[in-house]
């Protein structure tokens, strides 16, 4: 579990666990990042605040989203 920052918001630190795992070689170049329910199972979000988070990683180039498959790492995130 993470602990939360108050001065930040939630999806905003969550993001930045996953650009951190991305940088660090934990979820590699084409491989899929957690889903919406995964992030809500895993960090107690709400759905909406987990959708926030793949929406920025995705408008960032950070992923890219498969209509069906889920989300994975860009090629060449921009972390």
């Amino acid at each position: 579990m993470i602990e939360w920052q108050a001065d930040r918001p939630r999806w905003e630190q969550i993001a930045d666990v996953i650009r951190g795992r991305i940088a660090d070689g934990t979820y590699p170049p084409r491989t899929r990042v957690p889903s919406v329910q995964q992030l809500v199972a895993d960090y107690g979000v709400a759905v909406d605040t987990a959708q926030k988070v793949l929406t920025r990683l995705r408008d960032e180039g950070v992923v890219y989203t498969v209509r069906g498959l889920g989300s994975f790492v860009a090629d060449s995130p921009r972390t």
